[in-house]
This record gives C-alpha cells, structure tokens and sequence, in this order.
C-alpha cells in the first residue's frame, strides 16, 4: 500500500511531462505540414553526380 504513495506522484508527473511535450510540439509547428515528408521520397532525384563512377 505504501508504494502507491510513490506510484500515484510519479505516474502524474509523467502524464504532465508527456502532456506539456505535445502541447509544445503542436504550438511549434511540428504537426503543420504532415504530407511533405511522405512525398519527398517521391520527389527523390537520385541521377545526381554521386550515382556516377
């Protein structure tokens, strides 16, 4: 029973740690533009000159 006493703080410091972490990611512009990263595979060139030998 005592060990809650640890448990219970601990467990709601983590939950505000992850909390305040997704408040600063999404007022910082992380979730802004999601699909760029998906495309930019598409986007690719790989006939650079690092390609040639």
């Amino acid at each position: 029973m005592t060990i809650l006493y640890l448990l219970l703080p601990l467990s709601l410091l983590f939950v505000l740690a992850i909390g305040v972490a997704l408040w600063w990611a999404v007022f910082n512009g992380q979730y802004d533009d999601t699909d760029a990263a998906g495309s930019a595979i598409l986007r690719d060139d790989d006939s650079g000159a690092a390609g040639r030998r």
